[in-house]
C-alpha cells in the first residue's frame, strides 16, 4: 500500500505520532470540589464552555497533556458537560512518570480523583488492595459488558467483579518496506508466513559496503525483544500457565532465545547495537530512513510513516509463527478507565465512565489517534475499517495476548530480565538462565 493511497483514505485522522502516547505536560493540580469548580470557571482546566455551577464536579486524572492528546481528550470532556446539566468534569493532567504515586497517595489520603485512566494489566493488583472501586451494581444495571472484546474485558475482573472499564488498547505487527522486497526478489504483497522463512527473507535484504551493512533487513532486537517472541514461539502463553504456575523456562522460550541469538550470531552484535545507537527522533527511525526493511511495533507506528514516511511504499502484516496452524500471536497492552476507591461521587463518574467506552467517544479517539479501542462497535466502524492498517490491526487483536501481572507475583519480570540480559550477553547459557529465572519466580510466588 502507498503513503499517498492511505492518506486519502484516512483523511479525518488527525495528525498524531506514537510518541505521543505517554507524552504529557507537567503542571495540573486538583483539589475538591471548590477547587475544581474555580480551576474549570476560569477555562484552566478542561477548558469547556460550559459553566460549573450548580453541577456535581467530577475530577478526571491523566496523562494526556501534549498538545496532541490534549485537546482530543478535552474535546470529549466538553462534549459530555454540553450534554446534560448535572455533571461537570475537570480535566487535570499531570506527567506520566508522576500520576500514578500521586494517585496512590491520594486514594490513601481518602481525597482520590473521581475518575483515573490507568493501566490495563493492573487492575487486579488495584482491585485487591482497595485502590479502585467495585463497579458490578453499575454494570449489571446497565449492561455494558457486551461492548468490550473478551480479551480486554477479562482484564479488568477481580474474584469475577469488574473494577475498570476497558478504554483502548494496542497489538505489535510486522511493517515492511515493499520496494525492499522487490528489490530482494521477494513477494512485495506476501510477507513470510513463519520465523524460518523470515529470517531467510531478511539475509536477502541484507545491504553490505565492504564489512559494515548500510541495511539490515531485519533482527528481533529492533523494537521487540526476546520477552515477545516468547510468547508467540510458545503459542500465546505468557510466563505463567492457565493455572498459575510459572513457566520461564519452557522449551518454546528457549527455543525463541535460540532465534534471537542466531540472529545475532549471522549479523554480528556489534553490528545490531551500531544499529541501534542510531535510533532516535521519529525522522531518523531507520525504518522510516530505510536502513532496516522489516520494523515490529505496535500499530499506530502506521501516524510516523504517514507524518515522516515521505512516501514510504509499505506493507503490515502478522508476527509470523513457528509452524502452519501454530498462531500469529502478539502482545498488546492499553488503558482503563475506573473510580478510584473512596471517590466522593461514584454515581455521576459512572455516568462519564459509560459516555468515554460508548460508540460516540470511542470511535471519536480512535479516529484522532489511530488507537485500537475498546468499544467492539466503534473498533469495527466503516469509517476506520476502510484504512487497512487499521483493518488489519482489528483483525490482530483475535490473535493478540494481553499479560496481567499476577497478583503472588507483580515484579516477577524484575527477576526475569536479568537473566534474560546475562543470556544475551553470553555470561550464561540459554537453559540455566531460563532456569534460574524459573527458580527465581517459583520463589517469588510460593512466598518463601
Amino acid at each position: 500500500m502507498s503513503f499517498k493511497h492511505l492518506k486519502k483514505v484516512f483523511q479525518l485522522t488527525a495528525v498524531a505520532s506514537l510518541v505521543s502516547l505517554l507524552a504529557a505536560c507537567s503542571g495540573g493540580t486538583s483539589g475538591g470540589p471548590a477547587a475544581a469548580q474555580a480551576d474549570a470557571a476560569a477555562n484552566s482546566g478542561s477548558g469547556s464552555s460550559v459553566s460549573p455551577e450548580g453541577r456535581v464536579v467530577l475530577d478526571y486524572w491523566t496523562w494526556w497533556g501534549s498538545e496532541t492528546r490534549r485537546p482530543i481528550i478535552e474535546k470529549l470532556v466538553d462534549d459530555f458537560n454540553k450534554s446534560q446539566d448535572k455533571i461537570f468534569v475537570k480535566h487535570s493532567y499531570y506527567p506520566y512518570s508522576d500520576i500514578f504515586t500521586k494517585e496512590l497517595a491520594a486514594v490513601s489520603a481518602g481525597n482520590p480523583p473521581d475518575i483515573m485512566m490507568n493501566d490495563i494489566n493492573t487492575v487486579q493488583q488495584r482491585a485487591s488492595k482497595n485502590q479502585a472501586m467495585n463497579l458490578s451494581k453499575y454494570v449489571e444495571r446497565d449492561k455494558v459488558q457486551d461492548r468490550f472484546f473478551p480479551e480486554l474485558w477479562n482484564t479488568v475482573l477481580y474474584n469475577g467483579d469488574p473494577y475498570a472499564l476497558p478504554f483502548n488498547t494496542d497489538t505489535r505487527m510486522m511493517f515492511y518496506n515493499k520496494d525492499d522486497f522487490k528489490e530482494a526478489g521477494l513477494d512485495p504483497d506476501k510477507f513470510p508466513d513463519t520465523w524460518d522463512e523470515l529470517e531467510q527473507a531478511a539475509q536477502k535484504l541484507d545491504k553490505k559496503h565492504g564489512n559494515t551493512y548500510t541495511r539490515i533487513g531485519y533482527s528481533p532486537q529492533f523494537n521487540s525483544d526476546w520477552n515477545l517472541l516468547q510468547l508467540n514461539f510458545d503459542g500465546g502463553r505468557n510466563f505463567f500457565d492457565e493455572s498459575g504456575k510459572p513457566v520461564v523456562n519452557a522449551p518454546a522460550k528457549a527455543e525463541a532465545m535460540q532465534y534471537i541469538l542466531d540472529n545475532a550470531k549471522r549479523l554480528g552484535q556489534k553490528n545490531i547495537d551500531a544499529f541501534k545507537a542510531d535510533f532516535g527522533s521519529q525522522q531518523a527511525n531507520p525504518f522510516l530512513s530505510g536502513r532496516v526493511s522489516i520494523w515490529t511495533d505496535v500499530t499506530n507506528f502506521y501516524t510516523q510513516i504517514r507524518d515522516y514516511g515521505d512516501g514510504i511504499n509499505f506493507g503490515v502484516a502478522p508476527l509470523p509463527e513457528t509452524k502452519e496452524g501454530a498462531g500469529h500471536w502478539s502482545v498488546g497492552g492499553g488503558f482503563v478507565i475506573e473510580i478510584p476507591y473512596g471517590a466522593k461521587h461514584p454515581d455521576e463518574a459512572w455516568e462519564f465512565l459509560k459516555y468515554m467506552t460508548d460508540v460516540e467517544a470511542q470511535t471519536y479517539w480512535a479516529e484522532k489517534n489511530f488507537d485500537n479501542v475498546a468499544n467492539k462497535e466503534a473498533s469495527n466502524s466503516s469509517e476506520l475499517m476502510s484504512n487497512p492498517v487499521y483493518k488489519a490491526s482489528v483483525e490482530n487483536l483475535a490473535h493478540t495476548k494481553l499479560t496481567p501481572n499476577p497478583l503472588n507475583a507483580p515484579d516477577y519480570m524484575n527477576l526475569i530480565n536479568p537473566q534474560r540480559d546475562a543470556i544475551m550477553l553470553g555470561q550464561t547459557s540459554i537453559q540455566d538462565g531460563l532456569n534460574k529465572a524459573q527458580a527465581d519466580v517459583e520463589k517469588l510466588v510460593s512466598g518463601k
